[in-house]
Formats: structure tokens, sequence, C-alpha cells
């Protein structure tokens, strides 16, 4: 019979012969080996250039074995093909694939011919080593992919050899695959229905005819065994090193076809009865499907083994503990320095949501650990932080109520990220993905629900603080009363009838996750939720919620019903709902109700949907076009009322952090910035008469916005601070107003976020206003464009251009007049810049007669308080003006108009750098005193360092010495003491307070001791917060003590010093267990790592700092050899066997140490100075180490083990720092990463082609390469992905060098479809 096949235009006379001469043979039936030979010496004599692996010959052979009808030249052809291939003679691949496509569909009525096909498969399907070198073998590919149409099927249009290799052993393994499904019938249960490839001898045209070869009974049972020999095949193949490797590549880079595939497999293995039936082992079947087989066939851990040899057995399985050392507890250590550290009264204008998530993320991967231990070590972590402060010392500091923020809301929108996003991956490849990824998504929210039922053995932990006690057990009482049957749904639980159960911080956890659709009622019935008995004793909860129930039945907002919504949040989205409508809609009253309630207790503690509360509040700050917010006819005057509630609500501390949690700083500054452009522009006549009979002016409204809006960035910093920090300064600190309108734009047409936006309103049925999602510049509001320039210009220099006779010369003599219009020597003159104010002999107007400052608009007003406050400050240096009167004159323009304490902050922030002003005496006359507490702040501030270890110097030197201040410090504190610490003054105080602190902080020690002392006597209550901020400003001024600081944050991490807060390491060391005199004990030294975390935002140069982390850490992993692994064990460890035996735990507990030390390093470091601190470390900082000579062990520590363990620390601090400062995901959330990578691989790959010298011994630095590529392939693939193809190739080669064959096929196989081809070539050419 005759085959018609594709064929390449080859006419060659060797063919032509070499297929007479075997139809002779076969006719003579000569032996295999005279075939061959003679075969092979014609080739020669001709010179062909098809040989060896001819496609002729193949396709030769392939018309022997199809065209025969049995007998024995059949069976001739069938071993000449076998010699042919044996002798390189004949391309097996072309045969192979030419045979498949017409043998498979044969194999009922052909199943000798079939059997011969499995055999030929078996010896030569997959001999690719030398027949890729072919000159022919682009011949070759093309003539197999028109025949089996890889290129159409796979969306290759041109590939590499090594691709064309993945697209081969897939498909012919896909073959093989549906050709035994379709013996059993279970094609249909695919979801295509049918086969990839012809399975039947109806889906090709090609074979014409068919023979019968023995009887219908051996047919049949000849069937049978071909099925079980081709599932015995495809498990031989499966085993095999070099086709595992080949796949692996393939589920890599292929996912979708991968998926088809798997889920084919997976079909077999579950329904096929032959592979049930015969004693065919299933394991390298159920490792293919659940990815459990890596690149090299092996198991994941053995991967590790390979990778990570010290690290492979770890020794500690629990992942919590509040006091377990350097164990593996303390390697979530990341999570709980993050949350402390928003935690600092900061603003940022980033998403802790999303950092949280992907630092979690980011810890799991790095860890190896289940999502149970991820979301059990996320949960612990969040609990520590409540607990740490759960009685916080007084002062201007978010209090517990941002804790509960970040534990119940944001933490519980993390996992709902990393879960959401789960689940829409499983979405998308609802079809083609393959079984591992749905069991693994179907598996995280179990996971999630088994880490909240653990949770609940932790019961010091979830002890709620007093005054949420009332909320705890009110979720306890609902998830009673839903077990009992009572109806809950309308979330008022009027049905309690004076029970209380009690309730704890699990149940409020539980609570948050219902809420959003991440856990559902069933956990109420898991074992022991319910304490089983009720508490009647608090009777004043159903009272409360009934409260909410009369809004929902439409009752008025009265007054006594708003007091009792304001201290009670809202427990449903439907009231939450309805309050945004009455805001919006309501009359000018009810606005103004609803939106007092709204920034009441419901935004502050309503936890399970506070992310929408946030949302619709700056919603309602900016309900019209930025673009069109000037003029009197601007909606947001008509709003003046409600705007103002909503300004004043959010203003306390605790309100802010929450924002900035939710990463709405930039939209809410937005908002703000276009109230104060209108406001800013009207007469203080402007005003509006409230409910209670109030006047509200419009400088009350202007000042109460400006005010917050210049919290929620750095204004009031040092000048040369941003200079001189540079790409070094922290996370947050070059916050500017274009910066906020440039991350405002970013998020608002990020499609993504919009995403997000859209699914929150949609979940809350709100409309979002068009143009929110417009881009907003600084030129949309030109009156705050001026004085933000103006604002610059003082800072970067003394005031100058004002010329006499302009309207603001004109305000600054008035407003002076004003402030200091009583002599207070002798009538002269204040000074102002024109010399022509004068001083009356009347008294001052006071902030009770407002009518008679000039009823100017705000932006005017701040125009001229720069040039008023350095006329006062002049004439108060130079005797013409008592401080006392300076202060009283300052407090009386900041009453007038509130927004003037910013400028008159910002001014004296410049003029301190400046160094010009002789000190104030505080010697109690002229300025006030601070000597009745200055010696019990110094022996306060020694209390609280001394973990550390650092000194502190003497306040006061001598008994007659007097205190000091720079002029314009002792000006700014004096104007802080004369306010009231009353509710109206807490907003401003909010601002002025921080500024002191940095303003303090920035002179020379001890300033800030000296502010402490001044500001106790005025309000002991605050004592311990402000000898706590007194004592940070010891390690600001020396640069040793930072030092000696982060020294102690490793030592007491790694549990080596007896001198911590907890003398067990790990987070209890570093963080402690709170701080202040109510604790038991009394005043007890802070933990290093809260000492650190409040200090490093004004330290001067962070670059330095990541020189002294990397010095630090290269001194632990010293101390770490030292103390796990003394000499006498080391040298026994040279010997593998006693090593193994003897030493593995040690080792394996020293490594541990390792990664703990190196992830509070990279910790630090990316805390610190952010992402611009990781890069300088990538691209500066460890090139430039390696390049030094480094002499590890002095001393005469492990010898070996030091470096080996230094390299492995190295490792994991750079892909920890990376980690933190990108991330894992391939969608990196800065271009920085793809650079950073870029030119750290390239660092690497020149040093292992020895293009560049290293001082660092070898040993360490093979450690680190391993080390770090092998974390790179298991943790953070998509970095690989981001490198140049080339510089991957020489790394690899490099790696091969050392005998590194495996690590270096998984960088190629890690670094996506591009690198597939050179992966498979590796993979192929090497000898396994």
């Amino acid at each position: 019979m005759e085959m018609e096949m594709a064929t390449a235009p080859s006419s060659s006379a060797w063919v032509k012969w070499a297929a007479e001469y075997t139809k002779a043979a076969q006719a003579q039936a000569r032996p295999p080996p005279e075939w061959a030979a003679r075969v092979a010496a014609a080739s020669e004599a001709g010179e062909s250039g098809d040989v060896p692996w001819s496609a002729g010959l193949a396709e030769v052979l392939a018309r022997a074995l199809l065209s025969g009808d049995g007998g024995a030249p059949a069976a001739a052809a069938w071993k000449y093909a076998d010699a042919a291939l044996s002798a390189r003679l004949a391309s097996p691949a072309l045969l192979i694939v030419l045979l498949s496509t017409r043998v498979i569909p044969h194999r009922f009525s052909r199943p000798t011919a079939y059997r011969l096909y499995l055999e030929l498969l078996r010896r030569h399907g997959f001999n690719f080593r030398y027949q890729m070198k072919a000159s022919n073998f682009t011949k070759i590919m093309d003539l197999i992919d028109e025949n089996l149409g890889l290129s159409k099927i796979f969306g290759f249009s041109k590939c590499q050899p090594g691709v064309f290799v993945v697209h081969f052993v897939l498909c012919i393994l896909w073959q093989l695959v549906d050709a035994v499904l379709d013996d059993e019938g279970l094609l249909a249960l695919t979801p295509e229905k049918k086969a990839q490839w012809p399975t039947r001898p109806e889906d090709v045209s090609t074979f014409e005819g068919s023979v019968t070869e023995q009887r219908t009974e051996k047919i049949e049972k000849l069937q049978k065994m071909n099925s079980v020999i081709t599932i015995e095949l495809i498990e031989h193949l499966l085993r095999d090193k070099v086709i595992t490797r080949i796949l692996s590549l393939a589920r890599e880079n292929m996912q979708s076809h991968w998926g088809a595939f798997t889920n084919r497999l997976h079909l077999l293995v579950t329904n096929s009865s032959t592979l049930q039936n015969s004693v065919i082992s299933l394991e390298p079947f159920q490792q293919l499907i659940l990815g459990d087989c890596n690149v090299y066939g092996e198991s994941k851990h053995n991967m590790r083994k390979r990778f990570h040899p010290i690290v492979a057995s770890n020794p500690h399985s629990s992942p919590i503990g509040r006091c377990l050392g350097a164990s593996y507890s303390a390697l979530w250590i990341p999570i709980d320095m993050y949350l402390e550290d928003c935690l600092d009264g900061s603003i940022a204008a980033t998403n802790s949501i999303e950092i949280l998530s992907g630092l979690v993320k980011a810890l799991q991967a790095v860890n190896r650990s289940t999502w149970h231990d991820a979301f059990l070590a996320l949960w612990v972590a969040s609990l520590r932080l409540v607990q740490r402060e759960r009685e916080p010392i007084e002062g201007p500091v978010p209090h517990l109520d941002t804790r509960l923020c970040m534990l119940l809301s944001i933490t519980t929108l993390a996992v709902a990220d990393i879960v959401e996003e789960a689940d829409s991956l499983c979405n998308e490849t609802e079809l083609n993905s393959h079984v591992k990824e749905k069991k693994a998504i179907g598996n995280l929210r179990k996971e999630l629900m088994l880490s909240l039922q653990t949770l609940g053995d932790y019961e010091s932990l979830l002890v709620p603080p007093p005054f949420i006690i009332p909320a705890a057990n009110q979720a306890a009482t609902k998830a009673a009363m839903f077990i009992s049957g009572i109806n809950i749904s309308n979330g008022y639980m009027e049905n309690v009838n004076g029970r209380n159960y009690s309730g704890n911080m699990q149940h409020l956890i539980v609570e948050s996750c219902i809420s959003r659709n991440l856990l559902d009622t069933s956990a109420y019935y898991w074992p022991g939720y319910i304490n089983g008995h009720a508490d009647s004793i608090s009777h004043t909860l159903p009272s409360q919620l009934a409260g909410w129930s009369s809004f929902m039945n439409g009752a008025p907002l009265t007054q006594s019903l708003v007091n009792m919504l304001v201290s009670t949040p809202a427990s449903s989205l439907a009231e939450l709902k309805k309050l945004f409508e009455v805001a919006v809609n309501g009359s000018d009253e009810d606005k103004v109700s609803a939106a007092t309630v709204l920034c009441g207790a419901t935004l502050l503690r309503g936890w399970n949907f506070q992310e929408h509360t946030v949302r619709l509040v700056v919603k309602l700050l900016s309900p019209s076009d930025p673009v069109d917010c000037s003029g009197r006819e601007s909606q947001l005057i008509k709003l003046a009322p409600m705007l103002n509630v909503i300004l004043t609500g959010i203003s306390p501390v605790d309100y802010a952090p929450i924002f900035s949690f939710h990463g709405l700083i930039p939209e809410l500054a937005a908002a703000l910035m276009a109230i104060c452009e209108v406001f800013g522009c009207l007469s203080p006549s402007v005003s509006w008469t409230l409910r209670t009979g109030e006047e509200l002016s419009a400088h009350t409204v202007f000042s109460n916005a400006f005010i917050l809006l210049l919290r929620l960035w750095k204004f009031n910093h040092p000048p040369l601070e941003y200079c001189i920090m540079g790409d070094g300064a922290p996370v947050g600190s070059q916050l500017t107003p274009e910066y906020l309108l440039l991350l405002r734009n970013s998020q608002v047409l990020s499609p993504s976020s919009s995403a997000k936006h859209r699914n929150g309103q949609k979940q809350l049925q709100v409309t979002s206003n068009p143009s929110s999602e417009h881009p907003i510049f600084m030129d949309s509001f030109p009156k705050l464009k001026l004085w933000y320039r103006q604002h610059q210009a003082c800072l970067a220099s003394t005031l100058s251009g004002l010329a006499h006779g302009t309207p603001v010369h004109n305000n600054v003599d008035s407003l002076l007049n004003l402030m200091f219009v009583k002599a207070s020597k002798g009538g002269t003159s204040i000074g102002s810049l024109s010399g022509s104010s004068s001083i009356s002999n009347s008294s001052g107007p006071g902030a009770d007669d407002l009518h008679l400052w000039p009823q100017l608009p705000a932006w005017e007003i701040l125009e001229a308080v720069p040039f008023v406050v350095d006329a006062a400050l002049t004439a108060c240096a130079h005797g013409r003006l008592f401080p006392r009167e300076l202060a009283t004159g300052l407090k009386d323009l900041a009453d007038f108009l509130p927004a003037s304490l910013a400028t008159i902050v910002s001014y004296f922030s410049a003029e301190v750098t400046r160094g010009v002003w002789k000190p104030a005496s505080m010697n109690g006359t002229d300025w006030p005193s601070p000597a009745a507490n200055l010696s019990m702040v110094e022996e306060h501030i020694k209390k609280i360092v001394a973990a550390t270890g650092v000194d502190v110097p003497r306040l006061v030197t001598g008994g007659s010495s007097l205190a000091t201040l720079p002029l314009p410090l002792a000006a700014f504190v004096s104007l802080t003491i004369t306010y009231k610490l009353d509710k109206a003054s807490e907003r401003f105080l909010n601002l002025a307070g921080p500024a002191l602190e940095n303003l303090a902080a920035s002179c020379p020690w001890p300033s800030m001791a000296i502010v402490a002392a001044l500001w106790t006597q005025k309000v002991k209550r605050w004592s311990d917060f402000l000898v706590f901020s007194a004592s940070r400003t010891v390690f600001h001024h020396n640069n040793d003590a930072v030092v000696q600081l982060l020294r102690s944050c490793f030592t007491a991490t790694l549990g080596m010093t007896s001198t911590s807060v907890c003398s067990c390491g790990g987070v209890a060391s570093l963080l402690g267990h709170g701080f202040g005199s109510h604790c038991s004990g009394g005043l007890s030294p802070v933990a290093p790592g809260i000492l650190y975390l409040r200090i490093f935002r004004c330290i001067k140069d962070c670059s330095i700092l990541t020189e002294d982390i990397l010095s630090l850490l290269m001194l632990s992993v010293k101390d770490i050899a030292e103390t796990t692994m003394p000499r006498q064990r080391s040298d026994k460890l040279k010997n593998i066997k006693y090593g193994m035996r003897h030493g593995q735990v040690s080792l394996a507990a020293a490594m541990t140490q390792v990664k703990v030390a190196a992830s509070l390093g990279a910790t630090l470091v990316w805390l610190s100075g952010g992402t611009a601190l990781v890069q300088s470390l990538m691209q500066e900082m460890l090139p430039s180490w390696f390049l030094s000579v480094q002499n590890l062990d002095q001393g005469g520590a492990s010898v070996g083990i030091v470096y080996k363990l230094g390299g492995h620390a190295l490792a994991y601090f750079a892909v920890y720092s990376g980690m933190f400062a990108w991330g894992i995901d391939p969608t990196p959330v800065s271009r920085r990463r793809e650079r950073v990578m870029r030119s750290h691989f390239e660092f690497l790959a020149s040093a292992l082609d020895r293009k560049i010298s290293l001082g660092c011994d070898l040993s360490l630095w093979r450690a680190y390469v391993s080390g770090f590529v092998g974390l790179v392939v298991e943790c953070t693939p998509c970095w690989a992905q981001e490198v140049d193809l080339k510089v991957l190739r020489r790394l690899s080669s490099g790696l091969r060098q050392w005998n590194e064959d495996e690590l270096a096929v998984a960088l190629l196989r890690r670094a996506g479809p591009e690198a597939m081809g050179t992966a498979a070539e590796l993979i192929l050419g090497s000898e396994w």
C-alpha cells in the first residue's frame, strides 16, 4: 500500500537507491546489520548531505513499514528501522512522527504494528542529544511540523531546536494518553470531546484499507495488551530524568496546553480500568499532575536538598510563639516589624493592604511554609500589635483604635487580597488549569479556616482590651443566637433579651472575615467557639443597637439619636449606605447629622466594612470637579457645614493613619486641596449658622482643611533633610503636594485600582463622580500653588522681596499692630521689614475681638505671616519684645486664623537650621525654665535606653549651668505651651506637636529633653510620651549609638544577650510587650526594635545604615557559628557521614538563625530607606563587599562554616530585601526591579566569567551565588524572567563549571518561554 505524506523536495540518488535496496533486502531477507552497513557505505560514497539522521531515509523506512501486508518482509522492515536508528542513519523523530499519525489510528486493525511502534518509540523516540546538532535538523523540524501541526497547535511560528524538542515530547506523550483514553471510551469526558491528534481511522485520510493480521480473538487480546503496554510506556517515560526535565519546561512555559494535557492525565489516572487493574505505579502520574515533580524528576524536598543542603531539614515545626528565640517563628518577624512601623504616627501615601499581602506572600514562599502557617503568623503578629499597647501611654500619638484597625480591617483585607488573587487565577484558568492549581486555590480558604481555628489556642493573645469587650461580647452573642436559630439577618439583634456571651478577639476576627466572604457562618459551629454560658452583666448593648434599628426604620436624626449613633458603629453595609444617602440627598441639617455619625464610631470602629466607610468620607469631601472649584457658587461652599463636620471629625490623631492604611491619602489630599482653594479665597465675613446657633466662618473651614492637608506631607521637616537624604530617605518622607497628586492620578487611572474601586461601589450601590477619574494637577489650585512656592522659598533662604507700600506689606503692618499693640519697652517699633510698624499704648484685641482683625481671605493672610513672624522674632532677639509677649502675639494670630500655625511652624523650622539666632536662656524669667523636671527626664531616658548599652549624655553639665534653646525653638515651644489641652485645640496640636518634636530633634542635644521637661510641667500625664520622645534624640546626634542600637536588635532577636527585655530572643526580645510607667514594674527599658522604629526617620543618611547592617549581619553569622558549631564539632563535620549523623541538627539550627538574622537585616534596610536603599544594596554595596577582602574567621571560629553560612546569609539578605521592596508577583510594583535584577545578575555572571576579580573567600562566594540563584529559582522566578537571556546563559554556564547542573537548568527553566529552548538544549546536552 502506498502512503501519502509531506516530503522534502529531495530526490537524491542515494535516497532512491536506499528505497530500492530496502525493497530488495526485504524480499531477500537480508540481515539488518548487512542492510545498515550497505546503506551507510552508500551514503558515504555518494557524499549525501542528509546523513547522519537522514530525513529521506526516515521517509523510506516509513513507507516500507506502512505498505506491507504482514509476514516476513514487514518484520524485516521493522528490524531495518531499528538498525538504521541505532546507527544514526535516519531521523528517529521524523520516523516516529510519520508512524504515530498512521499507526495509532489503526492500532485496532493492526495491533502488531502498533506494538512494534511502541517498542521503537521506547528505544529511539527521544534521542535528541546528537540529533539536534545535525545540519539537516531544521528540515526535520519543518517536516515534523507539517505532519503534526505543532506550530499551529502550540502557537510558535518559528522556534529554536530546544523549543521544538519540548513540543515534540509533549505531543508524543499526549498521543499516547489520548490513545489509552480512546481505548476505554474516556475521550468523551474531556472538554474537547475528542483527541488532539488522530486516534481513529476516520480521523485520517492517508491510510487506505486495513489488513486482518490474525484471528479476531487474538486481535482483541493484543489490543488489551497494547493498552497496558502503552500505559507502561507512559510510566516509563515519566520516570525518565531527561523526559521529566523536558516536561517541566512545558509546565512552566505552556500553561494552557499543560493544563489540558494534565487534565487528560488526571482523567486517565482516576477513570482508567486498565491502569487500576494493573500493577503499574501511580506515583509518577500523580507527581506530574500535582506538580510535585520538579525539574529533575524529584520531589521538591529533594530539590531543596540540592539547592540548600544546609536547610533541607528544619528542626522547628511550630510557626508561632512569643518567646521561641531564633526559631522558625522568628522567621515571621518582618510582619511584626512592618505592622509596628505603621503605628509610629507618620502618614504614608502607600497602601498597607497591598504591602502586607505582598509581604505575607513573600515570606510564605521563602519560608517554604503552608498557607495555614502563613495566615496564622499574620494573625498572631497582628494580635501581638494590639496586645503590645493594650494600655498605651497618653500623648498625641495613635492609640489602640489604630492598632485595632490594623488587626480587624487591614489584616483581614490583606488576607482577602491573597484569596481573591487565587480565586481570579482559578477563574481565568478554569478550563485549562491543571489539578494542582485548582486544588491549591480551593485549599486556600480551608487553610485560612484552619489558621483561625488554631488561633483559639492562643488565649493570652485573644484577651480583648477593656474598651472593646462589649464588641467582642456582641460578636459571641451573635454567633450564639445564630446557633439557637434566632434571626439576626437585620443586624440589630433585638432579641438579645439581656443575654451577653463572653467573647474575645477571635470572635471579632471571625466576624471581620465573614463580612468579607472569607468565611461563612459555619464558623459559629467550631468546637469551643461559643463558651456555652451567658453573662448578663451588660445590658446596654441592645438599646444602643436599637438606635440603628430606629434609623433604618425612618426615625428622624434628632440630636439624641445622633449622639447614640455616633458612639455605636453601624453593623451592616445597608446602614452605611443609607447614612451616605442622607449625607448626599438629605436636608442641610440632616447632612450635617449624617456626616457627624459617619465620622464617629462607624469610621473608627466599624472594622467589618471600614474600607467602604473611608471611601465614602473622601467622596463626601469631593462632591465637585476640582477644576471648577473656584467662585462663590461652588458646590463646596453650599456644603460648608457638612464639610466642616467631616474635617473636625477626622482630625483626631487616630483617623489619619486609618486613611493611610487604606491607601487613600492621595485622594484625601486632592479633596482637601480643593476645599482649601475655595474657602481660602473667601472673607471671614462669609459664614453659616449652625443648628446650635454658632457661626461657622470661612476661615474655620479653611483652617481645618489646611491643617489636615499639611499633616499628610512632611512640610515641617528641616529644609536640608531632603537634599541630604536624597534617594536614601525613608519611605514616604519625600511627600509633596505634587507627588501626592501624581499618586492620586496613578491610582485613579490604574486599571486594577479602578476595578477594585468599582467593585466596592457596586457592593455599596453608589455611583462615582465622573470627575474623580480625571487627572488633577497643582495648576488646578493656583492659590495653593502660590503659597507652596512661598513656603519652599522660606525654607531655602531668608525672607526677602517685601516691597514698601504693597498689599502684602500693608497686611504685615496691620497684623503686627494687632498682635503687639502694647509696648513692651517704651513704645518702640517692633520693626517690620519696612520699619514703619509702631506700637500704641492700647490693649490688644485678643481672640474675642475678631472684628478688629483684617477681614481678608485666608490666602492673603498666609502670604503675610512669614514676614510677621520674622519681624516679631527679630524684635524679641533685639530686646524690643518680651518672650511672653511674643508667645501671646503669635497665639492671638493663630487664634484668628488657625491655619497660620502651619506657616509659623515652617518659618521656625527653617530658621533653626540657619544657626543665626542667639540661644535663649531658659531661666524661668524671660523664658520658661525646665529645671524642675530635667533630672527626672534624664533618669527616665537612661532607663529607656538601658537595654541598648548606649551612654546618655548629661542634660546639664554643672549645677550652675542654665539650659538653653535656639531662639526659634524657644519661641515655638513657648507658643505651644500656651494652648489648652481641649478638643478644640487638639487638631492644631496634632500639627504643632510632631513639628515641635522634629524641630527639637534637629537641634543640638539636649534640646528635645528640655522641651520634654517643659511640656511635662504642663501635662503630667504625658510624661512617658515626652520622655520617650526625648530618649530618641540620643540616637539622632550619635551615629555610634545608632550602630549600637542596631547591634542590640540583632543580639536581642537571636537571643544572644542577657540585657534585652526578654532573654529568650525572637519577637518578644526585639519588640517587647509594651512601655510606660503604668506597666507592671513601672518604667522599664524599651525593646531595641521599638526604639529603632521610632528613630530611623530622623537619621540623616540612611545609606550608611545599610553598610552597618551588612557588617552586623556578618558578625551575627560569626556568633551563630561559634555558638552552634563549635570548633571541635566543625572539624568532625569534615567527615560527611559523621556530620550527617551528629551535626545535622546543629547545622539546621544555625541556618535557621542565619535566616532570621538575614530577614531582620533586610527588614531594617527596607523600612529605613525603601526601594532606593534596596537598589543601592543590590547594585553597589553587595558588589563592593564581594570585591573587597573580607576576613570573617578572625579569632579561630569554625573554619569554613563561617564563610558558608555567611554566603547563605548574604543570599537570604539580598532576596529578602528584594522581596520586601518589589514583591514576588510577575507584575512588579516598580520598573526599578527589572533594572536592579539585570544589574545584579550581570555582576554574578561577570564574576563567574572571571571578568571581575573577587576579594572575598571563594567558599563564601560560591555559597552566595548558589544560594541566591536557588532562592530566585524557587521563590521569585519572575526576577529571572526580567534578566537578559544572554546573561542567564553565562550564569548558567558558570554554574555548570561548579558542577551545579541542576541549578543551571532550573535557572533557565524559570526564565520564561524565551529561555525554554536554551534550557532544553542544556538538559539534552548534560549527563544525568
